[in-house]
C-alpha cells in the first residue's frame, strides 16, 4: 500500500514547484490532474488531495503562526461556518454514494467550475484589492456574519472539489479585511485551510475516498519541490506567473465543465 509510485511523486513534485512559486495551485491543479490524466475517480482525487493540502498547509501554518502573521480571530470566524458546512456536505456524500457515476459526475462540475472562478480571482486580485482598500469596511457585526456564511461557502465547495481555499479564500478575505497586510490575509487563509481540508479529508476517507499509497507518493515529490521552487521564487515575475496559471486553470476547468 505505501509503495512509491515515481509518476505520482513527478506530478507531486511539479504541482509543488508551482505552488512554491505562486503559492496556489495545489488543489487546482493536483485534483484534475490526478482526474484527467491518471484517470482517478473524481472523489478518490478529491479525498485524497484534502489530505495533501491539510499535511502540506500545516506545515506552512506553523512557520507563519510562529512569526505571528495569523489572524486567529478570523481563522476560528471563517471555521464557525466552514467546519459545520463541511460536515453536513460529507454526510450528504455518504448518503448519496461517494463512489457512484452521478456524484462523479457532480464532483466533476463543481471542479470545473472553481477552476474558471480560481483562474478569475487571479486575474483580478490586484484589481479587487486596490478596490478594497478604496471603500471602508463593513461594520464588525456585519463582516462577521459574511465571514461565517463565506466560511460555510468555501466548507460545500472544498469538500465537494477540494478547491477553494486557497486563491479564491485570499481574494475575498482581501475585499472583507482590506486593512490586514497581504502577508496576514495569505497566513490566515493557510490557516484556516488545515481545519477545513482536514475535516474534509477525513470524511472522505470514512466514505472510502482516499488512496494512501497516492497520497505518500505525491508528498515525496512535492515536499522537495515546494522547498527548491522557493529558493527560485523571487527570481519569476509574479505577474507572468500568476497569468499563465490562471490560463491553465481555466483551460482545465472549461474541459471538466465540457467534459
Amino acid at each position: 500500500m505505501w509503495g512509491i509510485d515515481p509518476l505520482y511523486s513527478l506530478s507531486g513534485f511539479v504541482v509543488g514547484a508551482i505552488v512554491g512559486v505562486t503559492g496556489v495551485g495545489g488543489g487546482s491543479l493536483m485534483t484534475p490532474l490526478l482526474i484527467l490524466l491518471f484517470g482517478i475517480h473524481p472523489a478518490t482525487a478529491v479525498g485524497t488531495d484534502l489530505l495533501y493540502a491539510a499535511i502540506t498547509k500545516s506545515a506552512g501554518t506553523l512557520v507563519h503562526g510562529l512569526g505571528r502573521n495569523v489572524d486567529w480571530r478570523v481563522v476560528g470566524t471563517l471555521g464557525i461556518g466552514s467546519v459545520t458546512a463541511a460536515t453536513i456536505t460529507l454526510s450528504w456524500l455518504s448518503t448519496a454514494g461517494g463512489q457512484s457515476p452521478d456524484i462523479a459526475h457532480l464532483l466533476g462540475v463543481v471542479l470545473g467550475f472553481m477552476l474558471v472562478l480560481t483562474a478569475l480571482s487571479l486575474l483580478l486580485r490586484r484589481w479587487l484589492f486596490r478596490f478594497a482598500l478604496g471603500h471602508r469596511e463593513l461594520p464588525t457585526r456585519t463582516r462577521f456574519i459574511v465571514t461565517v456564511l463565506f466560511g460555510a461557502l468555501l466548507g460545500v465547495l472544498v469538500s465537494i472539489s477540494s478547491v477553494g481555499a486557497g486563491a479564491i479564500g485570499v481574494t475575498v478575505l482581501m475585499l472583507l479585511y482590506p486593512r490586514l497586510p497581504l502577508l496576514r490575509i495569505v497566513a490566515t487563509d493557510i490557516a484556516h485551510a488545515v481545519p477545513l481540508t482536514l475535516v474534509a479529508g477525513l470524511g472522505h476517507w470514512m466514505i472510502g475516498n482516499v488512496d494512501w499509497g497516492m497520497l505518500g507518493s505525491l508528498l515525496v515529490g512535492s515536499i522537495p519541490g515546494i522547498v527548491i521552487a522557493s529558493l527560485f521564487a523571487p527570481k519569476i515575475p509574479e505577474a507572468v506567473v500568476r497569468f499563465l496559471l490562471a490560463t491553465v486553470l481555466a483551460v482545465v476547468g472549461v474541459k471538466l465543465l465540457t467534459a
